[in-house]
């Protein structure tokens, strides 16, 4: 697991991804410290080592990084950890269009594609 606070590239992500799901890295946005967490089993580790690092629950949506998908499918907005009621998001996805934006925003800033 690998906390992303500058700019990291798909090699970089392709490496750490080749031991888990090979195309793919899981991940976790945090949208108010603008870092992202990648590459574990779980969204929820992923989770857990940003909240021990200063995130706040309500800030964190998890995502998964498609590495040889380079158009608007590149991010998918799939995870457990987005099932929170209590922010209006009923489902595994992102459902506010204004948070989706956030997260994509920080994807590209995040990671030079």
């Amino acid at each position: 697991m690998k906390i992303i606070t500058e700019t990291s590239t798909i090699d970089e992500l392709r490496e750490l991804a080749k031991d888990i799901f090979v195309d793919m890295v899981k991940a976790v946005v945090d949208v108010e410290r603008k870092v992202m967490a990648v590459n574990a089993e779980l969204h929820s580790d992923l989770e857990a080592l940003l909240l021990k690092n200063g995130s706040t629950q309500k800030d964190l949506w998890g995502i998964n990084l498609y590495l040889d998908v380079s158009s608007g499918d590149f991010v998918e907005f799939d995870s457990m950890i987005n099932v929170r009621p209590s922010q209006n998001n009923r489902s595994r996805g992102v459902e506010d269009e204004a948070t989706r934006k956030k997260i994509i925003q920080l994807v590209d800033q995040r990671v030079k594609r």
